[in-house]
């Protein structure tokens, strides 16, 4: 009901819905003059036959023959007669039963169900929005970055363009809104000189077309535009973008940085100060069979264990944890702490056999040039000629192809890297490459988020998700310092000492046990950075922890702390 006004305003305010009615009227008037003749037709024709009967009988006959209900209690006895019934029942059938249903449905039913969708997709947001967050097109990252804008409270809207792909979008609850990108009315409508950040994620023109546009509103709105080659990165922040991110590039790359031979040193991920977040696989060391509180990485190095990952799986570690071969460490250090750690363990198991790299495209390219960077080989599969370049590098052929990975060398690579753009031909991929080579190093590129724990199952040893990745950019821009997202579902944020954590120290807090956070630093206006602080560290007016969780124990930390709800 609450879209019958909007409905029947646009339904007598379009000229062309005006136009449909207006025939349809004539429709029903030449049918009804049809009916009255015949009504008129059949008195004259039963005063021949010597019949008399009503003019409601007549009207009746006429309705019940042209309608094919016949039910024969006033009928004909004559043959001229018979032939005006069989007139009346033909010409109903025509015009009664074809003519009347296409028309009501071409000019009254079509008209009002589009009337109707329009209804349902909004061509303007309300006058006082604002904060919100603008994104203009929707895909895997988007579905990604609509959920993460909601757990940090952000409202945002969709400018789609197409009305079916809106109609579509707005049943499965995304919030919508209807407009062309190089329309300025569009971003006025949609109040982008109030949003918090506008995103482009379309095609290089496209993007460059809305960038423009939308800088002729305003000059301050903060715009992130994405960008499928590297000369179009110029072109963008010519055209007024903020920030232009190659997300393609930026997954290839980290993907490169995990790989053994560079990320046996240790791979920093974020840094908040003096402090820097990094993680490095375990695989092949000497940690390999110990506990925590056995590996003594806090005596001989300085870092702290702050979280481990098992096969995608993130936990909090705990003294008696043991690390495994497949174990992936995040550590929480200083520049100098961490540099010990990697004089210590980034020795072992070195390997100048090339690093494979199953796919050519963007993220696959990206990813050699990073290996390039660091001086380590690698050959990259490509089954598609055109893309082809150095021979000695790459190796034309299917992936799935035992003699092409032999060519390749997968027998002695160290790592594997898994780049296509297909989850379902990633994990086929994994599988056959873990069966061909069990003790690889496989990374995996996951297009959609759901197929991350799949790939892990199927024996990848770390996996990065595209969509993560780019909403996790995202919203490390619009939160600034105070949250970095660093992984899948991992989290690093800041929050200010509050409530009864006043005068207690770090143990007593009880953080850890409460929320399944754990505070890596403190940052004190009298102290300066603590970096991985002791548990009798106190717990003053105006210091900020810097903790580490995944985003239910960030939501958990929030309820019991920041709420005032601690017991």
């Amino acid at each position: 009901m609450k879209f019958i006004p909007s409905i029947l305003e646009y339904f007598f305010e379009d000229k062309t819905a005006k136009n449909n009615i207006l025939a349809l009227l004539k429709f029903v008037f030449a049918l009804f003059v049809m009916m009255l003749l015949y009504t008129m037709a059949f008195h004259g024709i039963m005063l021949i036959e010597g019949q008399e009967h009503t003019i409601l009988d007549g009207l009746y006959w006429t309705a019940v023959t042209m309608s094919t209900l016949g039910y024969g209690d006033i009928t004909f006895h004559t043959d001229l007669g018979r032939m005006f019934s069989v007139l009346v029942l033909l010409s109903g059938v025509i015009f009664l039963l074809v003519m009347l249903p296409f028309t009501f449905i071409r000019f009254f039913y079509a008209p009002w169900l589009e009337a109707h969708n329009k209804a349902r997709t909004p061509r303007e947001l309300p006058e006082k929005t604002a904060g919100h967050v603008l994104i203009s097109n929707f895909d895997p990252m988007i579905a990604n970055l609509v959920e993460k804008l909601k757990q940090y409270s952000y409202s945002y809207c969709i400018l789609v363009q197409e009305q079916q792909r809106a109609l579509e979008l707005h049943d499965q609850g995304y919030k919508i809104m209807l407009g062309d990108l190089d329309d300025l009315n569009t971003y006025r409508k949609s109040r982008a000189d109030k949003a918090e950040l506008v995103l482009f994620n379309n095609d290089d023109h496209t993007n460059t077309n809305a960038v423009f546009t939308l800088r002729e509103l305003s000059s301050s709105t903060q715009i992130i535009a994405t960008a499928e080659t590297l000369e179009s990165m110029d072109i963008l922040n010519l055209a007024g973008a903020s920030q232009v991110h190659q997300f393609p590039v930026m997954l290839g790359q980290a993907l490169a940085r995990r790989v053994l031979g560079v990320s046996m040193h240790s791979n920093v991920m974020g840094r908040f100060g003096d402090l820097l977040i990094a993680e490095t696989p375990t695989m092949r060391t000497p940690l390999v069979g110990k506990k925590i509180i056995e590996s003594r990485l806090r005596e001989t190095t300085g870092v702290n264990v702050v979280g481990i990952w098992e096969r995608g799986s993130f936990q909090i570690p705990h003294p008696d944890t043991r690390i495994g071969s497949n174990t992936v460490l995040v550590l929480a250090g200083s520049q100098e702490q961490l540099e010990k750690y990697d004089e210590i363990y980034g020795i072992y198991n070195l390997s100048f056999a090339p690093v494979i790299i199953l796919g050519g495209g963007r993220v696959g390219r990206a990813a050699a040039d990073t290996l390039a960077e660091s001086d380590i080989d690698y050959r990259i599969v490509e089954k598609s000629s055109r893309i082809v370049g150095d021979k000695e590098k790459y190796v034309l052929g299917n992936a799935a192809d035992y003699h092409t990975l032999k060519r390749a060398g997968i027998d002695k690579a160290p790592s594997i890297i898994i780049t296509t753009n297909n989850d379902d031909l990633n994990i086929y991929l994994t599988i056959y490459c873990r069966k061909l080579h069990p003790k690889v190093q496989i990374i995996s590129r996951a297009t959609r988020d759901r197929s991350v724990s799949k790939l892990h199952q199927a024996g990848a040893d770390l996996v990065m998700s595209y969509a993560s990745m780019g909403a996790n950019s995202v919203i490390n821009f619009i939160k600034g310092d105070n949250v970095l997202m660093v992984a899948e579902g991992l989290d690093i944020f800041k929050e200010k000492v509050a409530g009864k954590l006043h005068g207690k120290n770090l143990g007593q807090s009880d953080i850890r046990m409460k929320s399944g956070c754990n505070v890596i630093a403190i940052e004190s206006p009298a102290r300066g950075t603590l970096i991985n602080p002791e548990p009798d560290t106190s717990l003053e007016e105006g210091d900020e922890l810097i903790l580490i969780g995944t985003s239910e124990a960030e939501k958990k930390f929030l309820c019991t702390f920041k709420n005032g709800n601690q017991k």
